[in-house]
């Protein structure tokens, strides 16, 4: 390894402070010198159509890994919500640090809140998991795509061309824009994605002494929530273009997960919800929680919903 330690990442405000966060991180703790690798995804070049219909989200995260395999970076931060389900081989999650805000937030400049809104007003969003539950929750609101980074969307809102848009509290939060917060969605009106405000941090699986410098910034309890989240989507499938919503809170010791899936295509049929607790341990127990809420939503007819009938 160079004496250099390099971070892969996009070149979004939100991905740049995302990855100093990590720079500062490694430099305080471990004395590393830390540089900074941009790169243009295809997900930040394709904005014409939804992620769902070209790749998914792992389109943030290939050429990242591609500079990992080619030694050109040692390590890549992303957004654990855009990260596969599962990893290429030779690469692993080797930490995820604490949450932020996991929940969604409303972003308007007219109204207070979702219900505030008037009969078929305007609201923005691109993914499939907002979309059908905020179908759930105002059958009647016009839901138009809405893509591009953070400052792009907040820029269409506020260009009048819509009455709302909903975007991740974390990333508002991280650049200082939490002004822009009307309100928030609670986590059981709009269940956040797995792994929504988290960070994780993935690296070349044989580097053995990068990740165990990593391994110790990990928080355990986002660590275990993070498993319990995704498992619920690889049992699934695990694919971008399934409108899933999982997320896992540690309440008096327990882990408690909510998980809900809507139709990818006809997003006004009922929501598929499940719930489910345990006390895990460990990883392999966390995922285990997800696959039971996972095998309770297949019970309600979750494959019916995902064409795999």
């Amino acid at each position: 390894m160079s004496s250099t330690t390099l971070i892969a990442t996009r070149e979004s405000r939100l991905a740049l402070w995302q990855a100093e966060h990590v720079r500062d991180l490694l430099t305080q703790r471990f004395g590393l010198q830390v540089g900074l690798l941009g790169m243009t995804t295809q997900g930040d070049q394709i904005l014409d159509r939804a992620l769902s219909k070209v790749g998914g989200k792992g389109l943030f995260v290939k050429e990242l890994e591609v500079a990992l395999a080619e030694g050109r970076a040692h390590l890549a931060v992303h957004s654990l919500k855009d990260v596969p389900m599962d990893l290429p081989e030779g690469f692993v999650l080797a930490t995820v640090l604490e949450r932020e805000d996991p929940r969604d937030a409303f972003v308007s400049n007219r109204f207070e809140s979702i219900d505030a809104l008037p009969q078929g007003a305007v609201v923005g969003t691109s993914s499939l998991r907002r979309v059908v539950q905020l179908r759930n929750l105002r059958p009647d609101l016009r839901i138009e795509p809405l893509r591009g980074n953070l400052d792009t969307r907040l820029r269409k809102l506020d260009e009048g061309g819509y009455d709302a848009i909903v975007l991740a509290a974390a990333g508002l939060k991280r650049l200082g824009l939490a002004t822009r917060i009307r309100s928030t969605f609670d986590t059981v009106q709009m269940i956040p994605a797995a792994g929504q405000g988290a960070l994780g941090i993935e690296v070349l699986a044989s580097a053995e002494a990068l990740r165990g410098q990593l391994a110790q910034l990990r928080h355990e309890p986002t660590w275990l929530a993070a498993h319990a989240e995704r498992a619920v989507s690889r049992s699934l499938g695990g694919s971008c273009s399934m409108p899933l919503a999982a997320h896992a809170v540690w309440k008096d010791g327990a882990l408690v997960l909510d998980a809900a899936l809507g139709h990818p295509e006809h997003t006004d049929r009922p929501l598929l919800r499940s719930k489910v607790s345990g006390q895990p341990a460990d990883a392999e127990a966390a995922t285990s929680l997800g696959n039971q809420a996972a095998e309770a939503l297949r019970a309600q007819g979750a494959l019916g919903y995902l064409g795999q009938a």
